[in-house]
């Protein structure tokens, strides 16, 4: 029999909050973490803004020893190991020394990339024959798998530790994959999320492609602009979300938190055929993405109380916006409520989707739909498809049943989840 699955524990390193509670306080209030970036505008990118998580050296040392942060250069793996253990620890789990590992317990953490800032400080020091004096953890660091062996060790996990990979959809498929190990028996809990590196030479090849936003450098805060008409790119973030996802059964007999329930999801390519392409959706896969979606977890379209979408400020934001009113079968004020996180984070690439997951479970436990900031001038493009009144700018409190949340990424792929509100 298939087992009901559940999010016991949330954590996230995000532009706008580091950790859980600042985090739920900056989304409920539309707080930005969208900075001016000095280093961008040093190296003459065109986008000179960034979302970029703040940690202070004394939260560093509460995650990592002194000699673990000798010679530690990556910002993927610390982002990535304080949100997975605040959401261990959030979810009531214990921190054990113990010499076995637990057997019920492993982690599924992408990321897009690992250590890049420990991959140019290592080729200087290959280049100018020092390869003896790289470190021992330079292999550590910079495997892609890194985040997902540093949170093995640090919560001595013994079921299935890796890292996924699929650009801007990582997040989004890493809780599904757990979802389907944990449904299926495999493990009692999986750590699932994702984690990316914050930088230039992370962020340098979008600016090269003209994607980024460079109409707001002095003015960071209103840089980001889903489904704005004065939208101008995406803002590149960074930063790390978590989520302990676990069986019903396991959760109810230790008494854990329940913030939501995943009823499941679906994952698809578009094949990059059709309108598809490396950096284009097919729109059909995306609409059979979101559609199966449903189709796989038994929800009515018309259940679907709020969407938070992927959204990235872009010309695509308009017909992601198409897609979903063809897939949903709803349009004008019959549509859900529609947000996108990417407003006050930026687009933070591999860790989009699982900050976002986290973003959407507090909606559903807390009540809320947060605004959409800087979308005092929706796209009429939009605005054609569905009501103004749907993509909220403010706040909003309400009950909350059912939030579907989807990410698209590089390479024509796409992934949706059905969050709903846990009910005994």
């Amino acid at each position: 029999m298939m087992k009901r699955v559940v999010i016991t524990g949330l954590g996230v390193v995000a532009p706008n909050g580091v950790g859980i509670p600042m985090f739920t306080q900056a989304i409920k209030h539309g707080v930005s973490g969208i900075r001016h970036d000095i280093q961008l505008q040093q190296l003459q990118f065109s986008c000179q803004i960034a979302g970029q998580p703040e940690i202070s050296a004394a939260l560093k040392s509460e995650y990592f020893t002194e000699l673990e942060l000798r010679g530690f250069n990556s910002t993927g793996i610390l982002y990535g190991v304080v949100a997975g253990i605040e959401a261990w620890k959030n979810a009531g789990l214990p921190m054990d020394k113990n010499s076995n590992p637990d057997w019920d317990s492993g982690t599924i953490f992408g990321a897009g990339t690992s250590g890049i800032d420990k991959f140019r400080e290592s080729i200087y020091k290959i280049d100018g024959l020092q390869t003896r004096r790289l470190g021992s953890t330079v292999v550590a660091q910079t495997m892609n798998s890194g985040i997902s062996a540093y949170l093995g060790g640090k919560l001595g996990l013994g079921n299935q530790v890796t890292t996924n990979s699929s650009a801007c959809t990582t997040g989004t498929e890493a809780i599904l994959m757990a979802y389907d190990r944990i449904q299926l028996g495999k493990a009692k809990r999986i750590l699932a999320g994702s984690t990316g590196d914050s930088g230039p030479y992370i962020w340098a090849g979008f600016d090269a492609l003209r994607v980024c936003s460079s109409k707001y450098n002095d003015a960071p805060q209103a840089g980001s602009r889903p489904m704005s008409a004065t939208a101008s790119g995406f803002v590149p973030g960074s930063g790390a979300g978590a989520l302990v996802i676990e069986d019903l059964d396991s959760a109810l007999e230790r008494g854990a938190t329940i913030y939501a329930e995943i009823l499941g999801g679906h994952i698809n390519s578009g094949g990059q055929r059709g309108t598809g392409s490396m950096t284009a959706p097919n729109s059909e896969a995306v609409q059979r993405c979101i559609s199966q979606a449903l189709k796989n977890t038994g929800t009515e379209a018309s259940r679907v109380d709020a969407i938070n979408g992927h959204l990235t400020a872009t010309s695509k934001d308009s017909l992601e916006i198409e897609n979903w009113t063809k897939a949903l079968q709803r349009s004008g004020a019959d549509f859900p409520y529609i947000n996108s996180l990417k407003s006050l984070t930026g687009h933070c690439l591999s860790a989009a989707g699982s900050i976002e997951s986290v973003a959407t479970v507090l909606q559903l436990y807390h009540g809320f739909v947060f605004g959409n900031i800087n979308c005092e001038d929706p796209n009429p493009e939009i605005t054609s498809l569905i009501d103004c009144s749907q993509i909220p700018r403010q706040t909003l409190y309400t009950d909350l049943n059912i939030i579907a949340k989807a990410s698209f990424g590089f390479g024509d792929v796409n992934a949706c989840l059905v969050f709903k509100k846990y009910n005994n």
